[in-house]
């Protein structure tokens, strides 16, 4: 509901109002488990692993029809995973509020190595107006781009960070394997690294890496910051 159903509303908003720009907030989670990484904006097939990213992809071909019937310029942005002081759900999240209930011990869903980028929503806001202002009134049809970070991060690895600025002491990390292959959950990527080369190009990029990403993060939501 929250994402086809809603992007249906506003595709037909769009066509009764008169309006004919879009911008539309999807996800890496439409590549699924690609092959290429990092992964570009052209890569296919398209094979989403979750029921969420089945939902974004639906999305964008909704939106891919709405613009070849009715003229909407549109751009769909796939952003890597964006973190901030407003977070309120996520890994970050997840294991700061496990280490105030338990400071010595950290249950960890999956074996650890899941490897991902991460965006802070500086960025991801400064990047997507950037794209809106510069690319959004010249173009025709709808054109796509990553929103992402140029390198990625474990779960260990954040563990580690959130543990150094809470200022513990020894945590022990206890691994809980969901699938044979150790992710976090059935429908969650292992590996996401986007390709942004193509954001890039239009004279952006990001201020803060993935590991700079979560750890002002972890300040923000810890109020250090």
């Amino acid at each position: 509901e929250n994402n086809v159903v809603a992007t249906f509303n506003v595709l037909e908003a769009m066509r009764l109002g008169d309006v004919d720009k879009l911008v539309f907030a999807s996800s890496s989670t439409v590549y699924g488990e690609p092959s290429v990484i990092p992964t570009p904006e052209d890569y296919h097939p398209l094979k989403p692993i979750s029921i969420y990213g089945a939902s974004k992809l639906a999305s964008e071909v909704l939106i891919q029809v709405y613009s070849e019937l009715y003229g909407f310029k549109a751009l769909i942005l796939r952003y890597a995973n964006i973190i901030g002081a407003r977070s309120n759900h996520g890994v970050i999240v997840d294991f700061i509020n496990k280490l105030r209930t338990n400071p010595s011990r950290l249950e960890i869903l999956g074996d650890g190595t899941q490897r991902k980028s991460y965006l802070h929503v500086s960025d991801a806001v400064e990047a997507t107006m950037h794209l809106a202002v510069n690319k959004l009134d010249s173009m025709h049809g709808v054109d796509v781009y990553n929103v992402g970070n140029h390198d990625w991060v474990t779960v260990t690895e954040i563990a580690d960070i959130i543990v150094e600025e809470m200022g513990l002491g020894r945590v022990d990390y206890v691994f809980k394997k969901t699938t044979p292959d150790g992710r976090g959950w059935p429908g969650d990527v292992k590996l996401m690294l986007l390709d942004i080369r193509k954001l890039e190009s239009t004279g952006w990029k990001p201020r803060l890496s993935s590991r700079d990403a979560v750890r002002r993060t972890v300040r923000e939501l810890l109020g250090k910051t």
